[in-house]
């Protein structure tokens, strides 16, 4: 006996969920950025917590730029392309420079 068939796959799911996953991305780094402006301007406004918040808001917008280009590909018709190796790694590494930021402003 043959195994029986697997059901056909609805391909726009996939990338509906990874489109909610990088709207849920954004809007995370969205509120780190808030709250590390908002951890500068309560700690007396020195030089470094300020420094550390404008790098986060530089960072989140960069992140806010890759999310939309990734969204937009999602969005057009087809079966979308992979994402590029250059993208996922802007996307780590701003996401743990963020994190770095953070730390700087809490200690």
């Amino acid at each position: 006996m043959s195994p029986p068939a697997a059901p056909d796959r609805d391909p726009g799911l996939q990338p509906e969920r990874t489109h909610l996953a990088w709207r849920r991305t954004t809007l995370s780094a969205t509120v780190a950025a808030v709250l590390a402006v908002r951890a500068a301007l309560h700690t007396g406004a020195s030089a470094a917590a300020v420094a550390a918040a404008a790098v986060c808001c530089v960072l989140w917008t960069a992140f806010l730029v890759l999310a939309h280009r990734r969204i937009r590909v999602l969005a057009s018709a087809g079966s979308p392309p992979a994402l590029p190796p250059a993208y996922a790694t802007a996307a780590a590494l701003g996401t743990v420079a963020m994190a770095v930021c953070g730390a700087v402003l809490v200690l």
